[in-house]
């Protein structure tokens, strides 16, 4: 008879999320265990192990990883160094440490998707006050300004006129940060969201919105939306280009016709998208990440 698969979720228990996935592992016999990222103990030596609180981390068989929260640059490093040793002590990660951090850099990430043929937004970044303001003019005096690390739509401003930039533009300045500017494109608030898991598109949904911020979380309202071959071979080529086990792919159709790719989440959310799923999609996640362990 098989071992038991040993699985652990590097998140909140008491979650939403966290309580959807525990019952779909127990459903298939399996008591996860949850750990907090922030109280990873790393050590090498004789005895080279990852622990977490009273978990073995090194010892399962299966983690995903659920929140990785900001820190500084040290403990964001430190957390993925020990994601990295996870994984080379024969530890299954999801999704893999390299794709987590491919993932998480928006600049890097549309890079990456641009490389692999898929249309992204006009984008733009620098360091430099002057270059930014000229940046801001040459994609048409109309962009969304975006922190480099970021999910939800937390920290996203939409800047239509230069008095306005060079204010925002001084604010990201005295605060140490990036200018990352992306075109706006006009949307009629709305976009997609596709759930990819398993080398398949899982599920979908259209997010409509009073707004030009499309994030369910921030008031969107999530409807059902039938995957077309055009958004299932782009979604599907978005993840294979980041490495992704499972990812949250958001596109949106511009007024040009063309289908953009906007960003590609590591860690999605689905509560909004399961308002409008007919099936379980923890369940449906769960066996495909079991289906990773050999």
């Amino acid at each position: 008879m098989a071992a038991q698969l040993k699985v652990g979720i590097l998140g909140l228990k008491d979650s939403w999320h966290g309580q959807a996935l525990l019952r779909a592992w127990q459903q298939k016999g399996i008591e996860p265990v949850f750990e907090d990222v922030v109280q990873i103990k790393a050590h090498l030596g004789s005895s080279p192990a990852i622990r977490c609180c009273e978990t073995v981390l090194s010892d399962l068989d299966l983690v995903m990883v659920r929140e990785v929260p900001g820190g500084t640059l040290e403990q964001v490093i430190y957390r993925m160094d020990a994601l990295h040793q996870l994984e080379n002590m024969g530890v299954r990660l999801v999704n893999p440490a390299g794709a987590i951090e491919k993932m998480v850099d928006k600049y890097y990430t549309s890079s990456l998707l641009q490389a692999a043929g898929l249309c992204v937004p006009q984008t733009a970044m620098t360091e430099n006050f002057a270059d930014a303001m000229a940046l801001f003019e040459q994609l048409g005096g109309d962009v969304v300004v975006k922190p480099l690390f970021g999910s939800r739509g937390v920290g996203m401003v939409r800047v239509t006129d230069v008095d306005t930039a060079g204010r925002v533009f001084k604010a990201l300045q005295l605060g140490g940060y990036v200018y990352y500017l992306q075109q706006f494109i006009p949307h009629n608030n709305r976009d997609l969201r596709v759930l990819v898991s398993g080398n398949k598109c899982l599920a979908a949904m259209e997010r409509v919105a009073d707004g030009w911020k499309t994030n369910v979380s921030h008031g969107a309202k999530p409807w059902a939306f039938q995957i077309t071959r055009e958004i299932r071979e782009a979604s599907l080529k978005a993840a294979r280009a980041l490495g992704a086990d499972y990812c949250g792919v958001d596109l949106m159709y511009g007024e040009n016709g063309n289908l953009y790719v906007l960003e590609v989440n590591s860690m999605p959310a689905w509560q909004g998208l399961q308002q409008v799923t007919e099936f379980d999609i923890a369940e449906r996640l769960v066996e495909n990440f079991a289906a990773l362990v050999k």
